[in-house]
C-alpha cells in the first residue's frame, strides 16, 4: 500500500477528533450544566489520577529517548505539571488540586487517591505502562489527543461559571493554563509523528496508537458514568463507603 502524504496522514490523525471524549455523554452532560455536585466532584477526583500520572508518563518517554533535542523540549511537559522549584511556578497538578478544593473536595483525600475508581486506575495505568514499553516516537504519538484538548478546555471556561456558579472561579486556572501549553505540545508531538511514521503500515500503526489513547480517555468516563450517573460504583451494593485498591505495582 502506498503511504499517505504528510498532509493526508495529518488529516487522518485529526479526524480521530470525532472520537475524543468531549463527545462522551458524561462530558456532554457536564457541558450542558446537567451534572450534580456529586458528579462534578467525582469527575474532578478521578481525573486527578490522570493528572498526577502525566509527568510519570512523560518521564518514561524521556527515559526511552536518545535524542537530546527531543528531551530538551519534552522535559517542559514535566515542569508544566509538577511546577518549578526555582521560581515557584504553579504546576498543573497543584492547579488541579485547587480545582478540587473549588468544587468542595478535601485536598488530602485527593492526594490519598480516596475516590479513584478501579476502572479509571486501570485505564490510566495502561497508558503509563504503554509509555514505558513503547518507543519514544510511539509514546509521543499517543500524546496527540492534545490536538483536541484546547476545545475542551475552552468549553469549560465558557460554560462552567454560568452552569456551576457554586464552583469557585480560582479553581478554573488549570483550563486557562493548558490552552497555550496544549497547542505547543501538539506542534512538537505532531512533528515527531509525521517525521517518524512514513510508510503506510507505520501510519496505520500510528492511527491505532492514537485510538488506544482515545479508548483510555473514553473508558475513564465510562467508569465514572457507571459510578456517578447510574449509581453502580464497585461494591456499592455491599458496603456504604468506597473501598478500592491503591497502586501496588
Amino acid at each position: 500500500m502506498q503511504a499517505w502524504t504528510k498532509e493526508e496522514f495529518e488529516q487522518k490523525l485529526k479526524d480521530k477528533g470525532s472520537l475524543y471524549h468531549i463527545h462522551h455523554p458524561y462530558h456532554k452532560m457536564m457541558h450542558k450544566g446537567e451534572c450534580s455536585v456529586e458528579q462534578i466532584r467525582g469527575w474532578v477526583a478521578n481525573r486527578f489520577y490522570y493528572q498526577i500520572n502525566i509527568p510519570v508518563k512523560d518521564a518514561a518517554i524521556l527515559a526511552n529517548c536518545r535524542d537530546v533535542k527531543t528531551r530538551r523540549m519534552w522535559i517542559q511537559r514535566i515542569v508544566d505539571h509538577d511546577g518549578s522549584i526555582e521560581d515557584n511556578t504553579l504546576g498543573g497538578i497543584e492547579a488541579w488540586l485547587k480545582l478540587g478544593e473549588a468544587v468542595g473536595l478535601n485536598r488530602q483525600d485527593m492526594l490519598d487517591e480516596k475516590y479513584i475508581l478501579p476502572g479509571v486506575r486501570f485505564a490510566v495505568d495502561a497508558y503509563v505502562n504503554f509509555a514505558r514499553r513503547a518507543s519514544w516516537q510511539e509514546a509521543a504519538c499517543s500524546s496527540l489527543t492534545e490536538m483536541f484538548a484546547p476545545e475542551i478546555h475552552q468549553s469549560r471556561l465558557n460554560t462552567w461559571p454560568e452552569n456551576y456558579p457554586w464552583i469557585k472561579s480560582e479553581g478554573l486556572s488549570y483550563f486557562q493554563m493548558r490552552l497555550s501549553q496544549a497547542r505547543r505540545d501538539v506542534n512538537h508531538g505532531l512533528a515527531i509523528t509525521l517525521a517518524h511514521f512514513t510508510t503506510r503500515e507505520q501510519q496505520e500503526h500510528a492511527l491505532n496508537i492514537l485510538q488506544f489513547k482515545l479508548d483510555i480517555l473514553w473508558s475513564m468516563l465510562d467508569a465514572m458514568t457507571l459510578a456517578y450517573q447510574y449509581e453502580r460504583a464497585p461494591y456499592s451494593q455491599l458496603i456504604d463507603a468506597p473501598v478500592y485498591h491503591k497502586g501496588i505495582f
